[in-house]
């Protein structure tokens, strides 16, 4: 080989370098944009309603191939206005340990935290059916959302009623108590909307789909009237099929305890579904994935009763 064959062959060999480095770039690039525009980064405050209804969220997500993020600002209990009043703490100062309840962040911290595509807010169960505890806490707290994340969407959680045997229902005005599950979710209903429509914002249905099951005819919660409640023997449980809500059981100390609120494990996985329909826009019908404590029957129709109550919350 003289000198001139040896310059064209450094030459062909130089191209052939640099296209397999621009090819790698390429695909570098095309990888992390599609990873980039993969996953949904979604923030939550609330308590342990929004913990409830999103338990199983990352399972069903990841078993359609969707990538999650989610950060959370969740206490036991806690309504628009303790969220709010931490954020005024923390404003007049931002090293006061009332600001920063958290686990040792404040809400600000929190929200400060990259870029969120969707931030979530929820007004206790409590306080739920009362129209007159949104304001002006709601307000503030989207306005507050915006200004660290303007890009954002805000949306709106909204819980669901006590089961039907719940000793007490949620309050529908200061000093007065919804009498029923039904009224509970109505005046609920009503006051999360209402607070969509000022903000003019999305609400996720899971309260609907709470009633939907609670009302319907085939998978209806009905309380055992044969077990004995006043004298219970341990581990003996009242039977409690079709529940979305814990209801009775056991502690290890076999104290008899009784919580008509949260939500069981047939409850949670309702809620997933709503979210996981509500945030990808893709029915919840074909998933798959199923909690062992949920029979297969009663799976599938939460299933159909999520696509149906997103479905036509998109139509409203």
């Amino acid at each position: 080989m003289n000198y001139i064959e040896m310059i064209v062959q450094q030459i062909k060999s130089t191209k052939k370098i640099f296209f397999g480095v621009t090819i790698l770039i390429w695909l570098s690039n095309f990888s992390y944009a599609q990873t980039k525009n993969d996953t949904l980064r979604i923030f939550l405050i609330g308590n342990s309603f929004s913990q409830n209804a999103s338990a199983y969220l990352p399972q069903i997500a990841k078993e359609k191939g969707k990538h999650l993020i989610i950060g959370r600002a969740e206490l036991p209990g806690h309504s628009l206005e303790q969220h709010w009043k931490y954020v005024e703490a923390a404003a007049a100062d931002p090293k006061s340990e009332e600001g920063r309840p958290y686990k040792g962040k404040s809400l600000r911290t929190l929200l400060s935290d990259g870029k969120w595509d969707i931030v979530t807010i929820q007004q206790a169960s409590y306080f739920s059916a009362d129209k007159g505890s949104y304001t002006p806490y709601g307000q503030k707290l989207y306005d507050f959302i915006k200004s660290i994340q303007p890009k954002a969407e805000v949306v709106i959680h909204q819980t669901w009623a006590y089961r039907s045997d719940a000793k007490t229902f949620g309050r529908v005005a200061v000093g007065q108590l919804a009498q029923s599950q039904t009224e509970m979710w109505e005046k609920s209903r009503a006051a999360y909307h209402a607070l969509a429509k000022q903000l003019k914002v999305r609400v996720i249905p899971v309260g609907d789909a709470f009633n939907e099951v609670a009302t319907g005819t085939e998978y209806t919660y009905k309380k055992d009237t044969a077990f004995d409640y006043t004298n219970p023997t341990y581990p003996n449980l009242p039977n409690q099929i079709n529940s979305l809500n814990m209801g009775y059981s056991w502690k290890n100390n076999k104290e008899f305890t009784f919580d008509a609120n949260h939500a069981n494990e047939a409850g949670r996985y309702l809620g997933g579904l709503i979210w996981y329909a509500f945030l990808f826009k893709d029915s919840p019908e074909n998933i798959q994935f199923v909690p062992n404590k949920v029979p297969a029957d009663f799976a599938k129709y939460l299933r159909e009763v999520a696509a149906k109550t997103v479905k036509n919350s998109n139509k409203k």
